[in-house]
């Protein structure tokens, strides 16, 4: 334990603390004989004891304003945190549905690349029967002719 000397209210003070924490008791020892110097220039000689008990509640009521405040952003950031899961959830989902509907449109368009593929084929294939054909027809033609 560490002992520390402190001045409130003019006084002087030996407090102890745990080791470590010797600045941190200077200071509170500061800020709450700053509040209760205030109080006392505001309120004028009401007696030590009454000035010490409004400048604790004072302190106290800073304290359950500030408790609010945080618990208020905790339940805010709580609710985002919320939302931002929800938007998280939303946005994968969108982009597996998106994905299936992309391997779908994808073996949609091999189905149509296969069946265009086929039917150049089937194309070629009856563009050469039909040129085939055409070709015998004027050779007929031609033979027919000599013939008379």
């Amino acid at each position: 334990m560490a002992n520390v000397n402190i001045k409130f209210n003019n006084k002087d003070y030996l407090l102890s603390c745990d080791d470590g924490q010797e600045e941190d008791l200077v200071q509170l020892t500061k800020f709450l004989d700053k509040k209760y110097s205030s109080l006392k220039d505001k309120l004028g000689n009401i007696g030590e004891n009454k000035l010490l008990l409004i400048t604790t509640i004072q302190v106290i009521d800073e304290y359950f304003d500030l408790k609010k405040k945080v618990m208020s952003q905790k339940a805010n950031f709580e609710n985002l945190s919320e939302k931002f899961k929800e938007m998280k959830s939303l946005a994968i989902n969108y982009k597996e549905g998106k994905e299936t509907e992309i391997s779908g449109l994808n073996s949609e368009l091999s189905k149509f690349k296969k069946m265009v593929e086929d039917s150049q084929s089937i194309y070629e294939t009856m563009l050469d029967k039909t040129t085939k054909s055409l070709e015998e027809i004027i050779e007929n033609t031609e033979n027919s002719s000599k013939i008379q």
